[in-house]
């Protein structure tokens, strides 16, 4: 258990302001939904006394915050294999392997991407979600940035709220493409399978960029840019506008070319996974505040089916 102690004093620019907001401001290590549950939990106290959220601050009065942070002690660390491309005292940068679940759930309570994580750094079981900020599908690949430190944990999240995060990905799409484009449709849960998601009016605004990197016989490589980050996103979207993601049994399915040939039929009957790869990110350092960005190859898997998509004629 992580406990924290906070004490200011309020400015005259903040004289007026709502306690929560006020709290956000003095504070923005702390994001403004955990100051909010303390605030809730009787955990902050204006002039010793306690306060709601929406009860107003004036010039000179004293706020006190004497909380405790909960250690996350139902996931545990195990020593697995972690490909890390960067790390500081407040991030660390992941290049995900495929057939890797990010968070312990149900049916994979073990083998993630946190238990490894934990085992590295057992600090993390003090950060909410254990330091990670935006997740990948199990199938998919790619970089991802977990937060090291509270700070961290809150100014990534925001950046990623402010969709200030690039990211950038490639990906294998079935049938060819003129041009590249934009796709803005919100996504939601499928109204008939909870499990899967779909486009839907009652969705979230969700917005995918993307481009032709090559073009083949029946297929196309595509470099995608989101600006929002829902589940699923590029893979909902790529189905939506007919170009299905190579290997996605969730929101596509086989299709094979006429007369294509045995290799090519091999090829896309056993690619395991939907062809998708979070290549670059890009970001501003929760601390230091300089911009970064980092860029991981293609997966061998990848390589070698755009080469059998290459080599196709059929």
């Amino acid at each position: 258990m992580q406990n924290i102690h906070l004490n200011s004093e309020i400015s005259p620019e903040l004289s007026g302001k709502r306690l929560d907001q006020a709290l956000a401001i003095l504070f923005p290590q702390h994001s403004r939904s955990r100051l909010k549950e303390w605030i809730e939990k009787g955990q902050v106290q204006v002039n010793g006394a306690l306060k709601r959220p929406r009860d107003k601050v004036l010039e000179g009065d004293t706020v006190s915050i004497n909380a405790e942070i909960e250690a996350n002690t139902e996931w545990g660390g195990e020593d697995l294999p972690l490909d890390i491309i960067y790390e500081d005292e407040e991030i660390l940068v992941i290049n995900k392997s495929a057939n890797v679940v990010v968070h312990p759930a149900v049916g994979n309570r073990a083998g993630t991407l946190v238990n490894a994580l934990l085992h590295r750094l057992p600090g993390l079981n003090q950060i909410p979600r254990a330091g990670v900020v935006h997740r990948l599908d199990k199938d998919t690949t790619g970089l991802m940035v977990v937060a090291k430190t509270l700070t961290a944990q809150t100014k990534l999240v925001s950046q990623l709220q402010a969709r200030t995060v690039k990211r950038i990905y490639e990906t294998l799409v079935y049938g060819v493409l003129t041009a590249g484009g934009t796709v803005s449709e919100p996504i939601g849960r499928h109204p008939r399978d909870r499990t899967r998601m779909g486009v839907c009016e009652s969705g979230k605004p969700s917005i995918t960029h993307y481009r032709i990197i090559e073009k083949f016989k029946h297929f196309s490589h595509l470099k995608v840019q989101l600006e929002t980050g829902r589940t699923h996103q590029i893979r909902v979207h790529m189905a939506y506008i007919q170009h299905p993601v190579i290997g996605d049994r969730v929101y596509g399915s086989l299709r094979l070319p006429p007369k294509a040939s045995e290799t090519l039929q091999q090829a896309l009957r056993n690619f395991p996974r939907q062809a998708l790869h979070a290549r670059s990110l890009g970001l501003i350092h929760p601390v230091t505040g300089g911009e970064m960005n980092w860029e991981v190859p293609l997966p061998q898997d990848m390589q070698d089916l755009i080469e059998v998509l290459r080599n196709s004629v059929t």
